[in-house]
């Protein structure tokens, strides 16, 4: 198939690239920056913004799925930048597919979409949407994930999925921070460090993107469905983390900070970044706080029973391939 990965130049996106690339499909990316991993590769690159419809029209041209990873992340910035890529861009993905007569549309979403304050400990895809978000990435991703799943109909089948933490060599957001700060001496557990996570190596995460892409068609049991995703192996935080920054031959973390001073933390970097508007995100948020000290790991029965989704690279082989990533840059 000829297939359009929009974000395909980032994290998840690329390792997507690379497996229909593997597989023979046809590939055509659409990003907003230049990525060189895209110019060593044998795709079709449409640079461009996603909020404008047309630039998606011209990159969905030809194409006969579209799997929509780009996104804005994060938590701090303007309500209205979130929701022009977000929310905007994924009507535009919509549109392009009615246009153009495309008839699979795999979209990432994620988990805060259904995030709770006290988090969640085995929760399925039953769980609601929240009535209020703490963050505008969530509130905007939540929009664009029912968007994608009320256009399923006999036309245009979609699948939305949730993966959590995603993980693995060549991430150039979660991971580096995390051990730049393990140098530092800055990184804390937020609590105890007891909680469980979820989390998911990269190349997991795009299998089953490609999973869903494959079983999508009218009537199918993932159409019009959400999919939460894992390694379905939940890991206290502080073991997680101290295995990703071991990965970096730093030793593991032992230091702390209490949830009530961590948000308190929160609410004075939030005033000081808002009266001085300052763009790039605060180190830490009173929301940033409460993922930190919450369970997060959910039942991806659902996805293993529809997709066939089953993580082929575990924890720990995941862990030293980004051991051997890191020793080799």
């Amino acid at each position: 198939m000829r297939i359009l990965v929009t974000g395909g130049g980032g994290f998840l996106g690329f390792a997507i690239v690379k497996i229909l690339l593997e597989r023979g499909d046809d590939v055509v990316v659409l990003c907003r920056g230049h990525h060189l991993q895209l110019d060593e590769s044998k795709v079709t690159t449409v640079r461009g913004d996603i909020a404008d419809l047309s630039t998606v029209r011209k990159a969905a041209d030809g194409c006969q799925a579209i799997i929509h990873c780009a996104a804005r992340t994060g938590m701090w910035g303007a309500y209205r930048l979130y929701h022009s890529v977000n929310v905007v861009g994924t009507d535009n993905v919509i549109a392009a597919c009615r246009s153009h007569n495309i008839q699979k549309l795999v979209f990432t979403s994620s988990p805060s979409v259904a995030y709770d304050q006290d988090g969640s400990e085995g929760g399925d895809e039953s769980l609601p949407y929240p009535q209020s978000y703490q963050s505008h990435y969530s509130a905007t991703k939540a929009a664009a994930e029912r968007a994608v799943l009320a256009a399923n109909d006999r036309h245009l089948s979609t699948c939305a999925l949730r993966p959590h933490l995603i993980w693995g060599p060549r991430d150039t957001q979660l991971l580096p921070r995390i051990i730049d700060r393990a140098r530092k001496g800055r990184l804390r557990f937020v609590g105890d460090g007891r909680n469980l996570v979820d989390s998911i190596y990269v190349d997991n995460a795009a299998e089953a993107h490609l999973l869903a892409l494959d079983r999508l068609q009218p009537g199918a049991a993932c159409a019009g469905k959400v999919y939460f995703l894992s390694q379905d192996e939940p890991l206290q935080i502080s073991d997680l983390i101290n295995r990703i920054i071991g990965a970096a031959g730093l030793p593991a973390c032992n230091k702390y900070i209490s949830l009530r001073a961590a948000q308190n933390l929160g609410a004075v970097f939030e005033a000081v970044y808002f009266l001085f508007g300052i763009k790039y995100e605060p180190p830490m948020t009173r929301f940033l706080a409460q993922q930190l000290a919450t369970p997060h790991w959910f039942n991806i029965a659902a996805a293993k029973r529809d997709l066939g989704y089953r993580p082929n690279v575990s924890i720990s082989e995941g862990i030293d391939l980004l051991r051997r990533s890191i020793e080799a840059s």
